[in-house]
């Protein structure tokens, strides 16, 4: 009776334990991967997920300055534009003050107005800007480390350019950067730095939706005179003693 019942069970337990083997392939994620495999794997996008996510994407820079929302391209147009002619106008100090005076001014009015009508209403709305004051602002150590790493990329890479122009590693490359500064300097003297900003900032706003409408001819002008300078550029590093060589090498 013993050995029956025994016998009995025994199909059962073989029964539900391949019923687990051949679910575990259909219900797994990672059916071809072990479980150190799997484990790791989930680890890595869970990782990946948790990066800290840009505050402007490329995409959205782009549909800013080609227009493509012009309500929301003419306030950051419109701000941007007025705070450097007020910087052009008057000092940073001012221009700061005036600006935290005028956000004041309005968050202090709207403040006391709520207060009034909850007064009035004898109602418990509570702050008007508790939805604000909750939002979690703060910067984990680990998205400040990610963001100076992505910094210091771009920092040891101008430290490099500037170490090989300044030291003549190709002596083309900083005769090109000291003909840009000579004519800087007559820039210099016409416009000063708000100003250049300003420009800067109307042919952001400006310059790539023309570029956008007349793409065609803008390029076959552009082709034209890039291989205009390319072959004087050839022409001055066949006369420079040295550069033929180094090229060749």
């Amino acid at each position: 009776m013993a050995e029956s019942s025994a016998a009995t069970q025994f199909p059962s337990v073989s029964s539900s334990s391949s019923g687990v083997e051949s679910s575990a392939p259909a219900g797994g994620s990672c059916p071809a991967l072990g479980a150190k495999s799997c484990g790791s794997s989930c680890a890595d996008s869970f990782v990946s997920s948790s990066q800290p996510v840009s505050l402007f994407s490329t995409s959205q820079v782009r549909d800013l300055i080609f227009w493509r929302d012009v309500k929301k391209t003419g306030v950051v147009f419109g701000t941007t534009l007025i705070m450097l002619l007020s910087l052009a106008a008057f000092s940073v100090i001012s221009v700061v003050s005036y600006l935290i005076l005028a956000l004041l001014s309005v968050t202090i009015s709207f403040r006391v107005y709520k207060s009034v009508i909850q007064a009035v209403q004898k109602s418990e709305e509570g702050h008007p800007f508790k939805a604000y004051l909750d939002v979690d602002i703060t910067l984990s150590s680990e998205a400040f480390h990610n963001y100076m790493n992505a910094a210091m990329v771009h920092v040891n890479r101008a430290l490099k350019l500037i170490i090989r122009l300044f030291l003549v590693e190709d002596l083309v490359d900083s005769l090109k950067l000291a003909v840009f500064m000579w004519l800087m300097t007559y820039v210099g003297a016409v416009f000063n730095g708000i100003t250049l900003l300003i420009l800067a900032e109307l042919l952001i706003f400006s310059v790539p939706i023309v570029y956008e409408k007349y793409k065609t001819q803008i390029d076959h002008y552009v082709g034209i005179a890039r291989d205009q300078t390319k072959s004087i550029v050839e022409k001055i590093q066949a006369k420079l003693p040295g550069i033929t060589k180094k090229k060749a090498e």
